[in-house]
């Protein structure tokens, strides 16, 4: 989260990720067509973790379902509401994502099993494990 929507912002979402250890090489990074998505900055970023990018057509949300849908949610559940620094707001989003959407919610739907995400990245890390 910053006060900015320059190129670094995501490059530094991306490194955070990658080491976390949760990219393998050839995932894809999609994104829209905004201008910190199409910089060279972040091609260069996706070229060394050995990631692949894509982007959604231009005037598409269909492309972007699976981040309209989170970002929905995300005001739907939190509000959209003035916080009284971004200190409080990135403490209480991340305390959304991390401990209520991640690991106690419920995907409702029989095609996900009823499980939360973190259940079910837990599942697709194991299959692809016992797979490897």
């Amino acid at each position: 989260m910053a006060d900015h929507h320059r190129a670094s912002l995501v490059v530094d979402a991306l490194t955070m990720t990658a080491g976390r250890g949760r990219l393998q090489p050839g995932c894809i990074v999609h994104s829209d067509r905004g201008a910190e998505y199409t910089s060279d900055e972040l091609r260069r970023k996706i070229g060394r973790l050995g990631l692949r990018q894509s982007m959604g057509r231009t005037g598409s949300c269909y492309d972007n379902a699976a981040a309209e849908s989170f970002f929905a949610l995300l005001k739907e559940e939190i509000g959209t509401r003035r916080w009284p620094d971004r200190t409080t707001a990135r403490a209480e989003i991340f305390a959304f994502i991390e401990t209520f959407y991640n690991r106690r919610r419920l995907r409702k739907h029989p095609a996900w099993g009823y499980l939360t995400p973190l259940e079910i990245r837990q599942r697709h890390e194991q299959k692809h494990a016992l797979a490897a």
